[in-house]
């Protein structure tokens, strides 16, 4: 089904047993790699890393939504935590203010996830390289940053929705995302962009390479998180 210009997939019977995935919980993802780490029937809205499209996609949510779940990878901000770690927030820093998760939810999710409560920063923009990563610590004290659990955050405000967040670092603080690095509106590598970039800034491939291999680690712990 389509939700206000995002798909949302998989509805139907959600995760059995896993906190993260209880009835009633909408999961928001930027990507569909990372839709398909969740357990079957759980439903989730892909926003294609737009964050416009989410929050239109989230005013109002969707029927039958009692809480939300920002789920996927996020960009280090903190020097030295290593690709891979699992975060849960336990505050969001975004527009608009500092956006508190449901402390019990949080809790269930860290305790059978074994992820590391910390402040994390929602962006409406990709933050790319290491100076804008340390500008964005320094204001904020986040450990990392993503574009979608802000957006999310807000609505579940505005909505009177609890929410929670598990990501997992990809790029670390000190690594910056080539700009070949593209999209499609629907979440998925956008090939054609990203030979058209490559061809004009070849330069560029092995640090395209490099943020692949990142990716992949968050992936990994994402996919053990979802089915622990």
């Amino acid at each position: 089904m389509e939700g206000h210009g995002a798909a949302v997939l998989n509805a139907g019977a959600p995760g059995r047993g896993h906190p993260a995935f209880a009835p009633g919980t909408l999961v928001v993802v930027g990507l569909q790699s990372e839709a398909r780490l969740l357990p079957p029937g759980v439903p989730v809205l892909v926003s294609g890393a737009d964050p416009a499209r989410l929050a239109r996609a989230l005013d109002p949510p969707p029927a039958g939504v009692r809480r939300l779940l920002s789920f996927g990878l996020a960009g280090g901000l903190a020097p030295g935590l290593p690709r891979g770690a699992l975060l849960a927030a336990e505050a969001v820093a975004a527009e608009g203010g500092i956006f508190l998760p449901d402390p019990v939810w949080t809790a269930e999710i860290v305790a059978r996830t074994g992820a590391t409560p910390a402040v994390l920063a929602g962006s409406a923009t990709l933050v790319r390289d290491a100076a804008a990563k340390r500008a964005l610590h320094a204001a904020t004290r986040a450990l990392a940053v993503d574009m979608e659990s802000g957006v999310m955050a807000r609505a579940a405000a505005r909505h009177g929705l609890p929410f929670a967040v598990l990501r997992a670092v990809a790029d670390s603080a000190e690594e910056a995302i080539p700009r070949a690095a593209a999209l499609t509106p629907e979440g998925r590598p956008d090939l054609p962009r990203v030979l058209a970039a490559l061809a004009r800034r070849p330069w560029e491939l092995p640090a395209l390479i490099r943020i692949g291999r990142a990716s992949a680690a968050a992936h990994a712990a994402l996919r053990q998180a979802a089915s622990a």
